[in-house]
């Protein structure tokens, strides 16, 4: 095998591998949220455990990109390439943890149901997050740089909700002090959840620079 066939493999393997980490991480942010909706932490539980697997594959991918840097030594657009995959890669690291991080919360609740306007907006936020890493990945695919734009603009939606939510907590714990442990964890989530749409953001950016080799700046 010639060295630019072994290089263009090497470079599909991981790009394979990084849609595998987002179906992966996109899951355990499902889990998660579900988990919380629910109450149930064996739920938690269970995402905290599968984060090793993410954690896992995180390694074996940064992995193959550092050998593949090393070995081939690529230039411009095929270097740009790959960091923008390790860039990806870090983004969806940090994702996997903030579903933990909910998952962990979740485990800290003792109520027996959640406020269903709380609820309703951390599904809501859920669901756009999810979203967001689903269009990012098609544009990845794809490379479609409006796709890529177009789900950055969800971001705002994003921080709409998470102000609303913060304000119809503090509203809950200055109506009912004894919210204000309920109240905390949920402030926390909402926070986490506005963190994996930043993180979100980040990779639709290094999509478009892939694309384009142009930073740009869309949070």
């Amino acid at each position: 095998m010639n060295p630019r066939s072994s290089f263009d493999k090497a470079l599909i393997e991981i790009q394979e591998d990084i849609f595998q980490l987002a179906n992966l991480v996109e899951q355990a942010i499902y889990n998660a949220v579900q988990s919380l909706i629910k109450l149930d932490p064996a739920g938690a539980a269970q995402v905290i455990m599968c984060d090793e697997e993410i954690d896992e594959l995180y390694a074996k991918i940064e992995s193959k990109c550092i050998k593949l840097i090393a070995t081939q030594q690529p230039m411009a657009r095929d270097l740009r390439m790959v960091v923008t995959g390790i860039k990806i890669l870090l983004s969806l690291e940090r994702i996997g943890d903030h579903a933990v991080d909910i998952a962990q919360a979740t485990m800290c609740i003792r109520e027996s149901e959640l406020n269903r306007k709380s609820s309703e907006y951390l599904t809501k936020m859920s669901r756009l997050v999810q979203q967001m890493i689903k269009d990012g990945f098609e544009a990845y695919r794809e490379r479609d740089v409006q796709k890529a734009q177009e789900m950055c603009t969800l971001d705002d939606e994003v921080d709409h909700i998470f102000t609303k939510i913060f304000q119809l907590l503090i509203d809950n714990i200055l109506a009912d002090p004894k919210s204000i442990v309920q109240s905390s964890y949920l402030l926390y989530v909402s926070r986490y959840l506005e963190r994996i749409a930043d993180h979100a953001t980040d990779i639709g950016e290094a999509i478009i620079y892939l694309i384009t080799g142009e930073r740009k700046k869309l949070n």
